[in-house]
């Protein structure tokens, strides 16, 4: 009995064993189950987290790549848009520029009518007073043979000798006249010959100098650093140098537009060291101007140096010398002044050897004589003959020098030969074909007048003439002139221009008034 229930024990004790084994097993894999299922879900959300990054990234890879192809595509239309402009302010100016000869060419045909009108009212004025004359003679006449019908013969012989004495004196007055006129053509042939010889002698090259420069560029992908983002580099230049600079469809070119030569000159050789050097921006821009105007300034000696030495020239002052080198970036009339003052005292030298006079004195004159042009803006009284005069004199020159140049457009009298052979050497200079035309040098000292104008109010720093004369830029120092002043300063300066000046169309007058504040790092 007790054995059974022994088994009956060890069965259930078995039996139980089995469950209890069972259970451990069926939670053994359940839980293996469970952490597979967790290993599962983790790499799969891991795996999702990549995905959605991966995406992220391509999705702003693409915005970006639309952006910056909006960029470019914005970009392209801009600078499409800013050639087109500047093509058709190309087309604008031409057609001010034509109008502006139409315009001059009938005030020069109104101006000659005019002249001819006045002639021909004093012709008219002439014959009545001819005829007046001729109505009195025959009166006079008249009274005489009725005085000769109650004279008797004493009194007819006397008045027959008065009358035979009155013709012989006439007679004798214009005896003299023809000689006189013999002598004087004598004279005229004679100086005639000597000029001629002088003229064959003297062979001088001619160049018509013009208001543009031209700067080639290596690609035209240049020309947009030149004009910089928003126009930055392009205002930063013409800022600093006063001239335009004109961008347009010419291709591997940018041309500079200016009267002043000098400045068109330092902005033709600031643009060609900023393209070679390829850095271009406002502050480089700047830096090169001041060096290229350091390098014409050394260019003037050198040209006066050499102008000197080519004619033979020693012992004169360099401050003169600086001024006749300062003579080959002027024009007088659209010749060039230094080439126009050389062939001077050329013409000078080769007609004082044939009068017997010294060619040493007769060729300083000539190299001298327009120098008083190189200051002619900074003088305010009398004209450059006299200007050019007190700075020889000034500098050393002796005085039958100073007497030439001072008389070489008659304003002074003239005490010596060197004078006279001056004003005949000045006038074959000018009077050759093709040697000058006027309506250049007008137009040159239209824009001098105006900046003179600008630069005479206080504060001005400096001012430039712009777009033909079409615009005057002004230059304010900001620790004299304050924004109101500037705004009233532009008034003024728009209200002289109308009362002094005479021009066609309408000036922009701009005052630039800007605040720098500069510190440097140590």
């Amino acid at each position: 009995m007790n054995f059974e229930n022994d088994i009956l024990l060890t069965a259930f004790a078995s039996f139980g064993l089995g469950i209890f084994l069972g259970i451990l097993w069926r939670t053994y894999f359940a839980n293996k189950r469970i952490r597979e299922a967790e290993d599962k879900a983790r790499k799969l959300k891991e795996f999702a987290e990549r995905e959605a990054e991966t995406h992220k990234k391509e999705a702003e890879l693409a915005g970006k790549d639309m952006m910056i192809k909006l960029r470019q595509e914005f970009e392209k239309e801009t600078k499409t848009r800013r050639d087109e402009l500047v093509v058709l302010e190309k087309r604008l100016h031409q057609k001010e520029e034509n109008i502006e000869k139409r315009v001059d060419l009938l005030e020069k045909k109104e101006k000659d009518i005019e002249a001819r009108i006045g002639s021909l009212r004093k012709d008219e004025d002439r014959v009545k007073m001819r005829d007046e004359e001729l109505s009195k003679l025959i009166d006079e006449e008249k009274k005489r043979l009725q005085e000769m019908s109650s004279m008797t013969s004493e009194q007819a012989k006397d008045l027959l000798l008065k009358r035979m004495d009155e013709e012989i004196v006439q007679e004798k007055a214009t005896r003299l006249r023809q000689m006189e006129e013999d002598i004087k053509e004598q004279s005229d042939k004679t100086a005639r010959q000597i000029i001629t010889t002088a003229i064959q002698r003297c062979a001088s090259d001619h160049t018509a100098e013009t208001t543009l420069s031209v700067v080639p560029l290596p690609s035209d992908e240049m020309k947009g650093r030149i004009i910089g983002r928003e126009g930055r580099n392009i205002r930063a230049l013409e800022m600093a140098t006063g001239v335009d600079i004109i961008i347009d469809d010419t291709p591997e070119a940018v041309t500079i537009s200016g009267f002043d030569m000098v400045r068109r000159e330092i902005a033709r050789i600031a643009l060609e060291k900023l393209i070679s050097d390829g850095r271009i921006h406002p502050g480089r821009i700047e830096e090169v101007v001041e060096k290229a105007k350091l390098e014409i300034e050394k260019t003037i000696k050198e040209e006066g140096d050499k102008a000197a030495f080519e004619l033979g020239i020693h012992r004169m002052h360099p401050e003169l010398l600086k001024l006749v080198g300062r003579l080959k970036y002027r024009t007088s009339f659209g010749q060039n002044a230094l080439i126009h003052t050389k062939e001077v005292a050329r013409i000078m030298s080769l007609m004082a050897g044939q009068l017997g006079l010294d060619p040493k004195i007769a060729v300083r004159v000539g190299l001298l004589h327009d120098i008083g042009k190189v200051i002619a803006q900074e003088v305010e009284e009398g004209t450059h003959a006299i200007a050019g005069a007190n700075l020889a004199k000034k500098h050393g020159e002796n005085d039958i020098v100073v007497n030439a140049i001072a008389s070489h457009h008659e304003e002074v009298e003239c005490n010596s030969l060197y004078g006279v052979l001056l004003c005949a050497a000045d006038a074959i200079s000018a009077s050759r074909p093709g040697a000058r035309a006027e309506t250049l040098d007008i137009y040159v000292k239209r824009l001098e007048s105006l900046e003179k104008i600008a630069n005479s109010f206080k504060g001005v720093e400096k001012s430039y003439a712009l777009q033909a004369g079409r615009e005057v830029r002004v230059l304010v120092e900001p620790g004299k002139v304050n924004d109101d002043e500037a705004i009233v300063m532009a008034r003024d300066i728009r209200k002289r221009v109308e009362q002094e000046l005479e021009y066609p169309g309408q000036i922009k007058v701009i005052v630039v008034r800007e605040t720098r504040a500069v510190e440097y790092a140590k």
